[in-house]
């Protein structure tokens, strides 16, 4: 990059001053309690997103049957809302009250209430007061968490049962409120074996669905491409009218950070190159909206056992807010950002309000690079997107789709563009830390009169933005 001009940086957005979005952030866990979200509303305020999944958290909301007390999710709720971003609300989890084996799991996770007639009856009233409650500041709830994974689901997935459960749940939300949009699947195993995916669909219930979500957290970015088409595929045969949307993907920033994809040598730097290649790709997918998982760094409290602190101190690290944490595994100290939120700044500030996902006219040149002292990395073998802005502005995003955690890769790259489209104002964005680039005279070459050959430019394993016009205003 050191041989672009420096002129600038991208200027972050509050959420309060963007006017729509399709990226989010993940506010979940707090069912269990696990951190102080007083503490973390100005992050999420500065961040840019404007979507914030919730979870709804039904054995703390109800423990004396009949008596439900929303204080703590009015508050989570009232506080987005002020800061400009639109609550969505999972609809889990157990409730020992009503489900005898809820008592032995920490914040009674999986413990569907499918067994009996008293835990039907309870789910029941407790999704009416809770949708009725929220009606006109929550629009859009999810039926349950990860339903096709054994710690979500202690019973055993069940793709049937499942099926039964969200066409309930679904008639549930729109008798408390008409005007909802009830989003189901919520899984997090398709990518290994689709055929639980297609078992749910047959049940029937995509009829009674507004939109259907999936997870994911996996490092090969075919797979992301393959999980939304996957489910684009369900919409399109079962209910075209529904909306796809991406609940959670992210990582952690160090290696020893328990969930999913544990193991990995990740690290705050490949965190955020991970968050920007993953919510891009969604972007162009097409996604209604798409959620990064998380805002916190927090325990993973999914298997934990009640009397048992060990047993669900399992720290996860996949915050862009990192926090330290107590002898109860509660994110406590003063919470700081990572790189991976001034990531996330940059990639809100730029892809919000107008834009369109659109197929540019790029052509892969592949030249001898003296930079590299070897050819060229070949333009057609990057995974890229093209944008458009109505004030007449585009964009080409690209990065080499290498894995990140394996290698760090910087080359260049070479296309040609034609002239009419791309001429004026060209400029390079470094997602990753804001820097705006203006490109050497020697790196545009003019080709007679109908074409731009861009030669050289740089491309590494995290995006950057080649920008024509005002695109990032």
């Amino acid at each position: 990059m050191e041989r672009l001009t420096k002129i600038g940086s991208i200027v972050p957005k509050k959420s309060i001053d963007i006017q729509h979005s399709r990226i989010g952030l993940g506010f979940e866990k707090l069912d269990r309690d696990v951190f102080d979200p007083k503490k973390a509303y100005p992050f999420v305020a500065q961040s840019g997103v404007k979507w914030a999944r919730l979870q709804s958290g039904w054995q703390r909301t109800e423990r004396e049957k009949g008596v439900y007390d929303f204080q703590w999710l009015d508050d989570i709720v009232d506080n987005m809302i002020a800061s400009g971003v639109e609550p969505w609300i999972c609809l889990c989890y157990g409730n020992e009250l009503y489900t005898d084996y809820a008592a032995k799991y920490f914040g009674a996770v999986g413990c569907a209430p499918t067994r009996n007639e008293e835990e039907r009856e309870g789910w029941a009233n407790y999704v009416k007061a809770t949708v009725s409650h929220f009606k006109g500041r929550v629009h859009y709830w999810e039926v349950w968490n990860e339903p096709d994974g054994q710690w979500c689901w202690k019973t055993g997935p069940n793709a049937k049962e499942l099926g039964e459960f969200t066409i309930t749940t679904a008639k549930l939300c729109k008798e408390a409120d008409p005007t909802c949009e009830v989003i189901g699947f919520v899984l997090c195993m398709h990518q290994n074996d689709p055929s639980f995916l297609w078992e749910l669909a047959e049940t029937g219930c995509c009829e009674y669905l507004d939109g259907i979500s999936y997870h994911a957290y996996m490092p090969e970015e075919e797979k992301i491409v393959a999980s939304f088409e996957l489910h684009d595929e369900v919409r399109r045969k079962y209910n075209p009218k529904m909306k796809i949307f991406q609940g959670e993907s992210g990582t952690q920033s160090r290696s020893d950070g328990m969930g999913a994809l544990r193991g990995g040598s990740w690290t705050p730097l490949k965190q955020s190159k991970y968050l920007l290649r993953h919510l891009l790709i969604d972007l162009g997918c097409g996604v209604e909206f798409t959620s990064y998982f998380s805002c916190m760094d927090m325990i993973e409290a999914l298997n934990g056992t009640v009397g048992d602190v060990h047993s669900y101190l399992d720290y996860g690290y996949f915050g862009v807010i990192g926090a330290d944490f107590d002898e109860n595994g509660v994110s406590v100290g003063d919470y700081s950002p990572k790189q991976s939120f001034k990531a996330l700044q940059n990639l809100c500030s730029i892809f919000c309000n107008d834009y369109t996902h659109a197929k540019l006219p790029v052509e892969a040149v592949v030249e001898h690079s003296p930079r590299m002292l070897a050819p060229d990395f070949d333009f057609a073998k990057a995974r890229s997107y093209g944008f458009t802005k109505p004030n007449g502005s585009s964009a080409i995003c690209y990065w080499n789709p290498t894995n990140i955690l394996t290698e760090t890769y910087e080359g260049t790259v070479s296309i040609r563009v034609p002239k009419y489209k791309f001429a004026s104002d060209i400029k390079l964005v470094d997602l990753l830390d804001g820097s705006v680039y203006k490109l050497p005279d020697e790196m545009i070459v003019n080709e007679a009169d109908l074409t731009l050959k861009l030669s050289h430019l740089p491309i590494a394993d995290h995006p950057l933005l080649l920008t024509f016009g005002d695109f990032c205003l």
